[in-house]
Order: structure tokens, then sequence, then C-alpha cells
């Protein structure tokens, strides 16, 4: 309700407190979505300033949802940029490492198994079960930060628990 007595957030003290509830959340849904490196924590960033550019256009109630509109619209820019940055070069990689050649392609495989299984997970899957599984958030967290109910979060994360074991043994 406090939110409603106020026209926008352009209020200095206002804006800080919005930032400090809501800048982390907005990262991890940035990296559990897009990974780290279309450096998510650069596009918070821009996503915050480009919401105090327009403040006085935005009511309390809609900032959230202008944020992370704005950070996921800033991501998605990135990686069309970086799909026209893939085409024009070749990426080396050298691995240098003490372990046994087999140990490394038998890694590097599973590697890119897991990556595969996880990337044809659904986008609301993939998202509730990076936040659970790798950044530890219980499924009301999440459920909160993705703006849907605890049930909802618990059938994301189940249905993506077993498409995973069907596509790997042994997860």
């Amino acid at each position: 309700m406090d939110k409603d007595l106020y026209k926008n957030i352009c209020e200095q003290s206002r804006f800080e407190v919005f930032y400090k509830k809501h800048s982390k959340n907005l990262h991890d849904f940035l990296y559990y979505k897009f990974g780290e490196r279309l450096s998510p924590q650069d596009k918070t960033q821009e996503a915050f300033i480009k919401l105090w550019e327009n403040c006085k256009k935005i009511t309390p109630g809609k900032a959230k949802s202008y944020l992370y509109t704005t950070a996921n619209n800033l991501m998605l820019n990135e990686v069309a940029h970086q799909k026209v940055v893939l085409k024009h070069t070749k990426i080396e990689r050298t691995n240098y490492s003490n372990e046994s050649p087999e140990f490394l392609m038998e890694e590097d495989e599973y590697r890119k198994k897991l990556e595969k299984a996880i990337a044809n997970l659904t986008e609301p899957q993939r998202i509730a079960f990076l936040m659970n599984r790798t950044e530890g958030k219980r499924f009301k967290e999440i459920a909160e930060i993705l703006d849907i109910s605890t049930k909802a979060v618990e059938k994301r994360i189940y249905g993506a628990l077993k498409k995973l074991r069907k596509e790997i043994d042994g997860i």
C-alpha cells in the first residue's frame, strides 16, 4: 500500500531501498537465465540506470516489472550481439591440466551432456531449477522472486529433475 502513495520512485532514499531490495534477485535471475558470460552484473546496473533515468514515468507499482523487462531485453540484445561476434571470430580453447586426456575427455563430454540437458529444459524449469540447485534458494524464495505460487515452483523443479534424469543417467 505504501508504494501506491507515491507517483514515482525518483526520491533518492526510496530508490536506494528499491535497489537494495531487488538488485541481488535481478542479478540472480539474469545469471540463471543467461549465464555468467553475458555479464549479468553489468546488465543489472544498466537496468537500474534506465529505471533511474525514467523514474518520473514509472509508478512504484510498475517499477519491478519495468526493471526485469529492461534487464531481460538488455541481455537479449547482448545475446544477439554475441551471435554476430561468434560468426566472425573463431574461439580457440586450450586446456592445460595435470589430468589424463581420457579423464578430461570424459569430463568434457559429461559437461556438454549436462549443459545440453539443462538447455533442453523449458525456460521456467531451467530458471527455477538453477535458482534452487546452484544458489540454494528455497521454493518459497523462488516463488516470491518469480511471482508464482510455491506449488508452481515445485512442479517446475520436479519436472526439470525428471527430464534431466531421463537424459543423463546418474543424476
